[in-house]
């Protein structure tokens, strides 16, 4: 495990499509327990939860795990992250900050490790994840986001652009962006200090805030795709899962 290390995890009970989800009970334990320990498994850092909700925080320390009380009026979970950053780590010991969304129980901790690779490379910001879409109706799906990306050398892609269209044209690879972010401490300061861009407002998607202000952000291809729990049915389906594990 590295000293300079810090995965966050941001956790609200505020969902619109699946209200309380943190604590929707999967295989006999809190859904954020579950990726606690997935994040915990990586073994690349130290681990905390970053919440607003006293119910999140006592699930989390009942499975012996450390919680971080945040405000509740966060936007999105990268400025939740980098307040409890600053609670947990004044000194700045911690160089990279991984930001691990509470719905994907199913993260695999052998993935979680490879987000760390492109940040070996001094250019690079930000590091991700992607898989190649391999099922055909996830193509047009605008769930679905898309990273259009050059790549860099067999298995990372350097991001030049992220979609909910099909997008890049043409015969090739689709890649499906992973929504998990490994942060330089300096990247994620100026990262939310930045006010929304145009085309994170147009695309709503927050990850296009850093590249239309000139950040780099490189992903790792891996093989899997995590389960996002977003609705009932994206939990039933996890239960299934985790069910069998």
């Amino acid at each position: 495990m590295a000293d300079d290390v810090l995965i966050l995890i941001p956790a609200r009970m505020a969902s619109t499509r699946l209200p309380g989800k943190p604590l929707a009970d999967i295989a006999g334990l809190p859904m954020i327990v579950h990726v606690l320990r997935r994040a915990e498994e990586a073994r690349i850092g130290t681990v905390a939860v970053a919440t607003d909700s006293e119910a999140v925080a006592t699930a989390v320390e009942k499975a012996g795990g450390r919680a971080v009380m945040t405000r509740a009026d966060h936007v999105s979970g990268s400025d939740r992250i980098f307040e409890a950053l600053q609670q947990i780590d004044p000194q700045g010991r911690a160089g990279i900050v991984v930001n691990v969304q509470g719905d994907l129980p199913t993260l695999a901790p052998g993935d979680l490790k490879a987000a760390l690779a492109p940040l070996a490379d001094p250019a690079v910001d930000i590091a991700t994840l992607a898989a190649e879409i391999t099922k055909a109706g996830e193509r047009d799906n605008p769930n679905v986001v898309k990273l259009v990306g050059s790549q860099v050398w067999p298995g990372r892609l350097r991001a030049l652009y992220f979609t909910r269209a099909i997008a890049p044209t043409g015969d090739g690879p689709l890649y499906h962006h992973i929504g998990l972010y490994a942060y330089r401490r300096d990247a994620l300061a100026r990262f939310v200090k930045l006010p929304p861009s145009p085309l994170e407002l147009r695309e709503r998607l927050e990850q296009l805030r850093a590249l239309e202000a000139g950040m780099r952000i490189d992903a790792t291809i891996v093989s899997s795709v995590p389960l996002g729990v977003d609705t009932p049915e994206d939990l039933e389906t996890a239960r299934a899962v985790l069910g069998g594990r």
